[in-house]
């Protein structure tokens, strides 16, 4: 199926692989699975199924393995193991050593998913029973337990991917909702399932790809994508808090500008979030292509009856994209925190300080900036790309590695201090409004302020704020914000006309 824009899916709220959304099924075709597709399936909002053009690709594949067998040829990966180890037969068991705490359910519900999808591609050589056998797992929610280390991110996510398998084989520990977690075998058992039992080319099939990174930036990217817009609108609130100007924003700004010019962290709101906008469609472009790829090794061509030993399993491609998703979503937070700043700081904002009265008696915000602060520190650690680095592997013959299971856990911790250092700024923004009363911001940002004093009362006094900041949080993770009103045709109505000429970038801040 051909998707020219996948972003455009996620702005519908639709799907491009399913026309059943209403019998809860998505179908797989290796080709057009989106992040926002992924992630609902993570989310267990879908059931899967193979398209009949998927099943068709993959039993033609597996017809030409057949045959190689029959001919008794000598081929990596079918009838032999890999690397130094290729008389092994026990290859998932062989790379069963990840550790540190498991994936979370909805993270192993993805990389499944994800890798029924490229095995849709039909390039694998896996026979569909096997494969049919992995979407009755999922689609009964019996996950394997997969640490999230050990992957180097090169020769595929091995280590993640054989936790995987080996469940699915019955070895090791499941979860499902039915039985909680226990022995695989039992666990597949308690859902009328039995364990795999794999033949020539499975093994290796299964546990060489780069699945781990790639579903886990499937969530960096998706949460990206939301954490961008809802830094423009928390942007606004602290514009209107510090009576901020507009004009910035417009295109003859610089000679028409009737006051002293904004600080950078209001007046170039439109270009430095305008970057991260356009970092992360590059990013979600990239991961796209990455999510439907075929990705193990070696890959079966049934039009040409051969294999064909290649390096699609290597993950420098989302291990780069996800170090520059993260740099790139950090300016979000590090322009979040100085606003914060200056909305505490009372030479600044001439607002009473810390955002809160009796300023001998009660600190405010202070901590709360000094929270924001510790975020936007720690994340300019985790912004160090983990893929300038490689180590050699596997007696030098792996001698280059993407280490891109790291660039995503660390970009997801970046995108997370992102959301809470925008959450600080969410209630600081909304209390300084407060001594703003009786005068009314624009309609949209009213409604996004009783939203947050729907869950979040104002500060008359100290109390502990870690509640406040989490609820906030939560207010940004489930997107409810969104829903309080329409940003899109409110900029249309308003700011058609006051886009800056002179700026590439498609933003610009929703304020009145």
């Amino acid at each position: 199926m051909n998707v020219t824009d996948p972003c455009h899916w996620l702005y519908k709220g639709l799907s491009p692989l399913s026309h059943s959304s209403r019998l809860s099924y998505l179908y797989l075709d290796g080709n057009s699975l989106t992040t926002a597709d992924l992630v609902r399936l993570g989310k267990g909002l879908f059931k899967i199924k193979l398209t009949n053009h998927a099943e068709e690709k993959v039993n033609e594949a597996r017809e030409v393995i057949e045959t190689i067998l029959k001919e008794n040829r000598v081929i990596y990966g079918v009838n032999t193991g890999f690397g130094k180890l290729c008389m092994c037969v026990c290859v998932c068991v062989c790379v069963y050593l990840g550790v540190g705490s498991p994936l979370s359910v909805e993270r192993t519900r993805m990389l499944l998913a994800l890798r029924i999808n490229v095995l849709a591609k039909g390039y694998s050589g896996i026979s569909m029973e096997t494969v049919q056998a992995m979407i009755n797992a999922f689609n009964a929610s019996c996950l394997s337990w997969v640490p999230e280390k050990g992957t180097v991110g090169a020769s595929g996510d091995l280590a993640p991917l054989a936790h995987l398998t080996l469940g699915l084989m019955g070895e090791g520990r499941m979860w499902s909702p039915r039985s909680g977690w226990g022995h695989a075998k039992t666990v597949l058992e308690c859902n009328g399932l039995t364990p795999l039992v794999l033949k020539a080319k499975e093994g290796l099939s299964l546990i060489n790809g780069t699945q781990m990174i790639s579903s886990m930036g499937a969530e960096v990217v998706e949460r990206a994508v939301g954490v961008a817009r809802q830094a423009d609108v928390i942007a606004a609130l602290s514009l209107e808090a510090l009576r901020g100007t507009t004009k910035a924003f417009h295109s003859e700004s610089h000679r028409l500008c009737d006051r002293v010019q904004d600080a950078y962290t209001l007046r170039c709101i439109p270009q430095v979030h305008g970057v991260v906008n356009d970092t992360i469609a590059f990013v979600k472009s990239l991961l796209f292509t990455e999510l439907n790829s075929a990705t193990d090794n070696p890959l079966v061509f049934a039009e040409r009856g051969e294999t064909i030993s290649g390096g699609n399993f290597h993950g420098e491609y989302p291990a780069k994209a996800l170090d520059y998703l993260a740099i790139g979503v950090h300016e979000l937070a590090s322009m979040s925190e100085r606003r914060t700043e200056r909305l505490v700081n009372p030479s600044l904002s001439e607002l009473p300080a810390f955002l809160v009265e009796n300023g001998g008696i009660n600190s405010g915000f202070m901590m709360a900036h000094c929270t924001a602060a510790a975020l936007v520190s720690e994340n300019k650690t985790l912004c160090h790309p983990s893929s300038v680095d490689s180590l050699s592997t596997s007696a030098a013959t792996e001698d280059h590695v993407s280490m891109g299971g790291w660039a995503a856990r660390k970009a997801l911790r970046v995108v997370e201090h992102v959301e809470q250092v925008l959450a600080i700024e969410l209630l600081a923004a909304c209390q300084a409004l407060e001594f703003l009363r009786p005068l009314k911001s624009t309609t949209p940002l009213e409604k996004v302020h009783e939203l947050v004093r729907s869950v979040v009362r104002p500060w008359d006094c100290d109390r502990q704020m870690s509640p406040d900041i989490e609820a906030a949080h939560m207010l940004l993770r489930e997107g409810k914000w969104s829903a309080c009103c329409n940003l899109t045709t409110w900029r249309i109505k308003h700011l058609r006309n006051h886009r800056p000429h002179g700026i590439v970038t498609h933003y610009c801040t929703v304020s009145g």
